[in-house]
């Protein structure tokens, strides 16, 4: 094999259409989250939805009509300082349910505001007490 995947590039999630919509994601994903809004390249931009990122993690959000999120498959985040993270949704109003479905890898998850499930785990599991 001459071949090899190398990296993730972005995650693409979906949202519903409209302004609220982008507003509320803005909020989740850039408020608490803590990514940057990225501008859409002009063509892309008549679409809507946001794209997000920090230089490690890039999320897009398209916009699907009709909306259905993503309430099994999801996006896997390592957060240095999960539980601050996590602290900082709960306060905000987010559920956030935590797991250790495999034993030493703690496991928090979450919904954005349109349903989207969100895995966060700890860069490494003693990040997590």
């Amino acid at each position: 094999m001459t071949y090899r995947l190398e990296a993730v590039d972005h995650v693409q999630l979906v949202m519903p259409a409209g302004p609220d919509a982008e507003a509320r994601a803005i909020a989740f994903y850039s408020g608490l989250l803590g990514l940057t809004q990225v501008p859409k390249p002009p063509p892309l931009d008549a679409r809507g939805g946001c794209w997000f990122g920090n230089g490690s993690v890039t999320l897009h959000l398209g916009v699907e009509e009709p909306f259905s999120p993503a309430k099994k498959a999801h996006p896997g985040l390592a957060v240095s300082g999960v539980d601050e993270l996590v602290a900082t949704l709960e306060s905000a109003g987010h559920a956030v349910r935590r797991v250790e479905d495999v034993p030493g890898m703690p496991q928090a998850f979450v919904f954005d505001p349109f349903g989207n499930r969100i895995e966060l785990v700890p860069v490494t599991p003693s990040d997590h007490p």
